[in-house]
């Protein structure tokens, strides 16, 4: 009997058969959804519970999304290096120089070589997502409608951004556009308005239990970061996990919280963690060679493609891209092609990011510290043992002290080369200090546990700079000889209105009017002399030192060499009596055309405004706000509030970035913690938790942290499994 036509006729139908890979991925969703329980409490924090760590994973992203979806597709659009698809031709050199760290390839290559652990938690981060869009018919993403378990290997350190933004995306764009160095007076208006925005750093404190009224230890956890660019979640699983605190959306890992046993807070550090090696280029033939000792080695060349925006239609651009061992090609310094080397460990990254939120003490946290690639920050750490801790930096490339490291170096010499990585125990720390405090403002770790502090003499110069700032020396002052915290009383220090910038830069306005009086101005500076240097709502001092604060970074002279605080010092001393004067007189005269007088209380022009889900928002003086006495963390204030852009025709100022999520947590034989969040913790301006928190975020009355599953339960308003019941 002849079979062929059979055989023929089955793989027909095969080939016919629908597919059934979407219903059955879909049921795998669902079956995974049936072990995860989110509660939602009475301020609509999530509170996640899974069987496993995936499945908490998957719970927890799941949830991120119903908060607020766009935040979690903006950043993975941008670190995956898909902006300009969205926004134009103005951002492809953002994807430009995310794709030159790592390409689409390399992040599934490193997907694929992750421990089997972390591919299970990557897999439900994927998951989750989806599974969200699928119940969510009517969200309709802005780019990515499908989500993949290889992309959390672009954003895998804790801090969106981090290290890689420090490389300009105007010096890219010069380099791949025109090979050309971005001009002098270009980059001095770069480094201007980088001085001008509010502190992108953070604030962290702990105290041991011989300062606390309880005995146990405390941990204040106050990133300074945009508004709602965390969100607040709660985390459990039955293999260990119970992490609470602040989730960068789209992230699968706790970044700034604490379980039941340890707390960890991280800070912008000064630790030298990015350096840049000028090249020497030659061509061969049609080869491109750089020289490295006594060789030439081949610059690695390639095409990277990308994708813009133009109207209703995507067109695409390519680069050449060029990578030396030292990294990628990514900007011209003295007309040489110049390398930026960075930590780029994804794999390692998202395994440290994750371990932590699982350690029961010291031990586990300083092993988890060995890994080695938390780049950007520094850790402030306390736990329920009765430790507290101070980590500067943890990833400190070893280099040849006598190059100077701050400046571009000679690729062509070997000895630049990092010579592998610092030990934890040879960077700078600091565990249990006699006088029980530590504290970091993204300031130098030399004033960190006061005289218990590290030595600089002790480190090579590039593990920090000895650079202190306003809020540094406002907590060290406040720390100073006092005990018997409460939770509360912590709470009250982080919001401290005292602002020692304006200590150091109003009377020498003052004593300039004084030697040069001038009758316009008497009335203000007579404000000014009677004033406390603290700032509240009805102050009328702190509206004038504020703007008289930030016109002298926009016009005052700058010597070279100074930093930020120094400049203060010195406009508030040594600049000319003529310039101090006469750009106070601009100040009282904007104030009098904006408003109709420069008698403005702070908390009329010092405004907080939410009006939508947007991640950018378009202020508007005629829309409702609410008046806020806090100020920017430039003038020395803990709790930092601070205006990086309004609207074109806004008058007022609109905060948008500073005390985001805060919490104080306190170390005992239960954890205990009271947060805030800014406005509230959905995106969605339909939802009750858009600006709930808002009245109490700016009052200083925190709500108390429901951590243990009878509390959770307590302050429950829904109870539900993903895609159920909603």
């Amino acid at each position: 009997m002849n079979r062929i036509p059979y055989f023929f006729a089955f793989l027909l139908i095969l080939a016919c058969k629908p597919e059934t890979t979407g219903t059955s991925e879909e049921e795998q969703w669902k079956a995974r959804a049936e072990n995860v329980e989110i509660i939602r409490d009475d301020f609509g924090v999530p509170h996640i519970y899974g069987k496993t760590d995936a499945d908490a994973v998957f719970g927890l992203l799941y949830a991120q999304c119903e908060d607020d979806f766009n935040r979690v597709e903006q950043n993975y659009i941008w670190a995956t290096g898909r902006l300009a698809e969205v926004e134009g031709e103005e951002a492809i050199y953002s994807d430009l120089r995310a794709k030159l760290f790592m390409t689409e390839e390399e992040a599934k290559a490193n997907y694929k070589k992750s421990p089997k652990w972390l591919q299970e938690l990557c897999d439900a981060f994927a998951d989750g997502i989806n599974y969200y869009l699928y119940t969510h018919p009517e969200v309709k993403p802005k780019l990515l409608d499908r989500f993949e378990p290889w992309m959390p290997m672009y954003f895998s350190e804790g801090s969106i951004g981090g290290d890689i933004e420090r490389i300009a995306a105007k010096k890219i764009k010069a380099f791949y556009d025109s090979g050309m160095e971005l001009p002098e007076m270009e980059l001095l208006e770069m480094k201007k308005k980088k001085e001008m925005e509010e502190p992108q750093g953070s604030n962290g404190i702990a105290l041991s239990g011989k300062l606390t009224q309880s005995g146990n230890t405390m941990l204040l956890i106050n990133p300074h970061t945009s508004f709602y660019f965390r969100g607040e979640v709660h985390v459990v699983s039955e293999e260990g996990l119970n992490a609470y605190g602040a989730v960068t959306w789209g992230q699968f890992f706790v970044y700034q919280g604490f379980n039941e046993k340890t707390g960890w807070m991280h800070t912008s550090t000064y630790t030298d963690v990015m350096d840049e090696f000028k090249e020497t280029i030659v061509k061969k033939e049609d080869k491109l060679l750089y020289q490295y000792g006594e060789e030439l080695r081949e610059v690695e060349s390639y095409e990277i493609v990308l994708k813009y925006k133009d109207g209703d239609s995507l067109k695409e651009k390519s680069f050449p891209a060029y990578r030396t061992h030292h990294g990628p090609i990514t900007h011209l310094v003295d007309g040489q092609w110049t390398a930026s080397a960075m930590m780029w460990e994804p794999v390692k990254a998202l395994e440290q990011s994750y371990i932590r939120t699982k350690q029961e003490g010291y031990k586990g946290f300083r092993d988890m510290m060995d890994i080695r690639t938390n780049s950007s920050n520094n850790t402030v750490y306390a736990d329920a043992e009765g430790n507290i801790a101070y980590f500067h930096g943890n990833f400190v490339p070893k280099r040849d002290v006598q190059f100077n490291y701050s400046e571009p170096v000679d690729g062509s010499d070997p000895r630049t080369d990092w010579q592998g990585l610092h030990t934890v125990d040879e960077n700078i720390s600091v565990l249990n200090p006699v006088n029980g405090w530590i504290q970091n403002c993204n300031s130098t770790p030399f004033t960190s546990a006061a005289e218990f502090s590290p030595k600089k003499e002790d480190y090579p110069y590039y593990m920090s700079r000895d650079q202190e700032n306003f809020r540094g020396v406002h907590a060290i002052a406040l720390l100073t000889d006092r005990k018997g915290y409460t939770l509360d009383s912590l709470i009250q220090l982080a919001h401290d209105p005292y602002l020692p910038a304006f200590k150091a830069l109003i009377p020498g306005l003052v004593k300039a009017y004084d030697a040069h009086p001038k009758p316009n101005l008497k009335e203000a500076i007579e404000v000014l002399r009677g004033w406390d240097y603290r700032t509240s709502k009805t102050s009328e001092a702190m509206t004038l030192a504020h703007f008289y604060g930030t016109i002298s970074y926009q016009k005052a002279k700058r010597p070279k060499g100074l930093n930020s605080m120094e400049l203060i010092e010195f406009w508030g001393s040594d600049s000319p009596d003529t310039e101090k004067l006469g750009l106070f007189e601009e100040v009282v005269g904007n104030l009098e055309t904006d408003f109709g007088s420069w008698k403005i209380p702070w908390g009329e022009i010092n405004r907080y405004q939410r009006l939508n889900g947007d991640i950018k928002q378009a202020f508007n003086d005629s829309l409702p706000s609410v008046g806020v006495g806090f100020a920017s963390g430039t003038w020395g204030a803990l709790a930092a509030f601070g205006a990086r852009y309004t609207a074109p025709g806004a008058k007022k100022i609109y905060g948008t970035r500073g005390n985001s999520f805060v919490a104080a947590v306190e170390f005992g034989d239960k954890v205990k913690a009271k947060t805030i969040l800014a406005g509230g913790q959905s995106g969605n301006p339909k939802s009750p938790h858009f600006d709930d928190q808002t009245e109490k975020y700016i009052n200083i009355d925190w709500k108390d942290a429901a951590y243990y599953r009878e509390d959770v339960l307590k302050h429950s308003v829904k109870i539900y499994t993903p895609g159920a019941g909603e």
